[in-house]
């Protein structure tokens, strides 16, 4: 039996590419792009040229033919040195071409897909003002026209959106059925009626783009319906299940980034003549930060390999999202006291890692719904 952190040739080779990517290229430029709210347009394109956007696609449509266990690992390299670039390949590939690659027709499949692996941005648009945990109380509608549906409603917080081509977008087509009638559809963002409105200004992952979409009347032809009418909501709970493993990834790169920073800093910061690291209690706070992350990655390694051999993995997905999401904050948290009153300005890199953690007890299903997914599949309720 293999142990769950063991990689293989294939994986460690990928792991390394990421890992060096993210050192020498992003991490040139963290602090810049935080404080402008910017993702760079070259990493972006650097991150398609490397075929970051593309992990799981099939070669036949110019993808890496890879695994979602390489998506995971991705994430986790990439969040360890910048959490907003993590986030926006983990959209990328754990939702927008996660679903197309189960849900899609070959149609769709060999028009949407080679642009995506290219250079196109693809977004996920589910959440709106009333429709938060609560995901299928959407008010967006989807009204049948002839060979095409007219979609009217506004999305909200949607990640990618400022610089995304293609969007699936959540709507109802047939209120009566309730969340039976909710319907994916394709949307480019060059269609009538389709517009990017106000882009967050947030407390972190901020050069990752967060806005609101606007549709007003928008035509979208029924020939972009993915899956079929009154599908939607089962095609956003299965993916949103397998991207919560990613979130996880991404809290526990993190935490490694976090974790890395302190180690350092305790290792050549002197009081009392000698190092922090050789003081007991810093020593204990290492040691508990470095059981945490390992806790944690051990959780969504597990999630993700279970995921890739087919096996259940909701469960899995909920408590890795649940835990690495709550140990990112604290490593986060006592990194800062680590490097103690410098910590809490942004001359240090550890602020931006408290920052950046702090939604991951947020999107992709909070954690008080992770919590009661755990406890539904606890007490047999599945």
């Amino acid at each position: 039996m293999t142990p769950l952190t063991e990689l293989n040739e294939e994986e460690r080779m990928f792991q390394a590419a990421v890992r060096q990517f993210a050192t020498r290229e992003i991490g040139l430029h963290v602090r810049e792009m935080d404080e402008a709210g910017l993702f760079r347009p070259d990493l972006l394109r650097q991150c398609f040229e490397l075929g970051l956007m593309g992990i799981e696609a099939p070669e036949e449509y110019g993808g890496q033919g890879g695994t979602f266990f390489q998506a995971v690992l991705a994430v986790e390299e990439l969040a360890a040195v910048d959490a907003s670039a993590a986030v926006i390949v983990d959209v990328q590939n754990t939702l927008v071409i996660n679903a197309l690659l189960r849900w899609a027709s070959e149609e769709q499949k060999r028009r949407y897909l080679p642009r995506l692996v290219r250079d196109t941005v693809g977004a996920y648009a589910l959440s709106e003002a009333g429709a938060g945990s609560d995901a299928f109380a959407l008010a967006t509608r989807a009204v049948e026209q002839d060979d095409a549906y007219s979609l009217t409603g506004r999305k909200l917080w949607i990640t990618n959106a400022y610089e995304a081509g293609v969007f699936l977008v959540f709507a109802n087509a047939n209120p009566e059925a309730g969340h039976r009638g909710i319907t994916c559809f394709l949307v480019e963002r060059e269609f009538p009626g389709f517009a990017v409105g106000k882009k967050e200004d947030k407390l972190g992952i901020r050069a990752s783009s967060t806005c609101e979409l606007i549709l007003e009347n928008c035509r979208v032809p029924k020939a972009n319906v993915m899956g079929k009418a009154g599908i939607g909501y089962k095609i956003a709970i299965e993916t949103l299940n397998e991207g919560r493993i990613a979130i996880g990834a991404q809290m526990v790169g993190i935490a490694r980034g976090a974790l890395d920073h302190a180690l350092a800093y305790a290792k050549q910061r002197k009081q009392f003549g000698k190092p922090i690291a050789e003081f007991q209690a810093v020593q204990c706070d290492l040691a508990r930060m470095a059981t945490d992350l390992e806790a944690a990655r051990l959780l969504v390694y597990n999630a993700a390999r279970l995921r890739d051999a087919g096996l259940p993995f909701t469960k899995e997905a909920a408590m890795a999202k649940y835990f690495a999401s709550q140990i990112a904050e604290t490593v986060a948290s006592r990194a800062i006291e680590i490097f103690g009153g410098i910590g809490f300005t942004k001359d240090a890199p550890v602020e931006k890692y408290y920052r950046d953690a702090k939604i991951g007890r947020i999107y992709e299903g909070t954690s008080n719904m992770q919590l009661l997914t755990i406890a539904r599949h606890a007490l047999g309720k599945n």
